[in-house]
């Protein structure tokens, strides 16, 4: 097939990849250097619906992935289903589960899935309500962040404070001008993501994200530092009650809700000690660091998979997935989460991925005087996979301090806790 990505992060670049393993033509919009080694990048941004849709008409491919998930939020897959060209990805009724937390969290409540209680606010007085019910809690921004408006506050006044700064304070934008606070789980946090038609569903193999940006889940939330799959958390026996008491409710009340839902449902679930799998949020789209994980297990062709969710037929059966493990540790940027520096020169991709069963994959990079330089916040994901997740672990490891730039931090501990 020729398959179009939309998207220019390390999540496209680790489709693209997966897809071009199988012999596909890719084409990237826009992409970034990872993509255009083994396809073609085309110059529009993701989130332009008009370009996007311009682009594929004019490359006809077979398959169009949207990665990100601003695009889906603002419509892309309805205008892309409405020139006729096949995509995979949810509708902007459908990314709603991602676009609006207050909304998915409703949502979650009407169709019975496990989840904290919650409370949403646009007003300080709403916020000490909530907050008179729920003590310490965890504040979220309503809209798109990034991946970064997540507050879990130790304290009453950290919750208030971090509520203020979205609510009155314009942490976020827009985004956070309405929040939602919700009580605080004991566990431990894993992420299951599922391949949907609308009718039916397959679940890809669990992985395990590591969200702040220091060691030992220290400091704030980033779009992810790296991630292991699979993960010990999630036992079998989690995965059928997931199946059973999320997935199934989730596939169910989409469809009774009039939402034709073809992507990816990204359940992100906070483990309780007795093994239940309570729902945090699901996103509409492949998660990231997660997919780079998931991707280079893959055992089948992965296009199949996503080409027949598009056209609202799943194949038989479910996919395929390698039994060794995959550990991916993301390189970032002087100054993130807060305001990355770029334009420093980056050496040793070559020599990381001379290793074996390595693969680096591009998330915020550009090309310059013939060489990379970086341009974001998370620059790279180094994922490697092991027979075991020692293995896996210590190869990212090697390839890690093979790759270097000014100012390059990274989590020294993925993975540390299942080995």
């Amino acid at each position: 097939m020729k398959i179009l990505v939309v998207g220019g992060g390390g999540r496209e670049h680790a489709l693209a990849w997966a897809f071009a393993r199988r012999g596909h033509a890719v084409v990237a919009a826009p992409g970034n250097p990872g993509t255009a080694r083994i396809g073609r990048n085309l110059a529009v941004k993701a989130d332009d619906i008009a370009g996007q849709v311009r682009a594929a008409r004019d490359e006809r491919p077979d398959l169009v992935v949207v990665g990100p998930e601003a695009p889906l939020c603002a419509g892309l897959a309805d205008a892309l289903r409405a020139a006729g060209i096949p995509t995979f990805g949810p509708n902007r009724d459908g990314a709603r589960l991602e676009g609006s937390k207050a909304w998915s969290k409703a949502f979650f409540a009407r169709h019975g899935l496990p989840t904290a209680r919650f409370f949403d606010a646009t007003t300080m007085a709403e916020v000490d309500h909530a907050l008179d019910a729920l003590g310490a809690a965890v504040v979220k921004a309503d809209g798109l962040a990034a991946g970064k408006g997540v507050v879990v506050a130790r304290t009453r006044d950290e919750a208030r404070a971090a509520a203020a700064g979205m609510i009155e304070g314009g942490a976020f934008g827009d985004a956070g001008r309405r929040v939602v606070i919700e009580e605080r789980l004991p566990g431990r946090e894993a992420s299951i993501l599922a391949i949907s038609d609308g009718r039916s569903f397959v679940l890809l193999p669990a992985a395990e994200d590591h969200k702040a940006v220091f060691d030992g889940d220290r400091g704030p939330n980033t779009g992810g530092m790296g991630a292991v799959s699979p993960t010990p958390v999630v036992t079998p026996e989690l995965v059928e009650r997931a199946r059973r008491e999320v997935f199934e409710p989730v596939v169910r009340g989409l469809a009774a809700e009039g939402i034709d839902y073809r992507g990816v449902l990204y359940a992100g679930l906070m483990v309780a000690p007795d093994g239940t799998p309570n729902v945090l949020e699901f996103n509409c789209r492949f998660g990231d660091p997660e997919v780079e994980a998931i991707a280079v297990r893959w055992a089948d062709d992965p296009a199949a998979w996503l080409a027949g969710a598009a056209a609202g037929r799943l194949p038989a059966g479910e996919p395929e997935f390698s039994p060794r493990a995959a550990t991916c540790v993301v390189m970032a940027a002087e100054g993130y989460p807060g305001t990355p520096r770029g334009g420093d020169r980056i050496a040793g991709i070559a020599e990381a991925e001379a290793l074996g069963d390595v693969v680096v994959f591009h998330a915020g990079t550009r090309a310059a005087d013939g060489g990379l330089v970086t341009a974001g916040g998370r620059v790279l994901a180094v994922t490697a996979l092991g027979d075991d997740a020692a293995a896996a672990r210590a190869r990212a490891y090697a390839a890690v301090g093979k790759i270097s730039w000014p100012g390059a931090h990274y989590r020294t501990d993925i993975g540390g806790r299942i080995t």
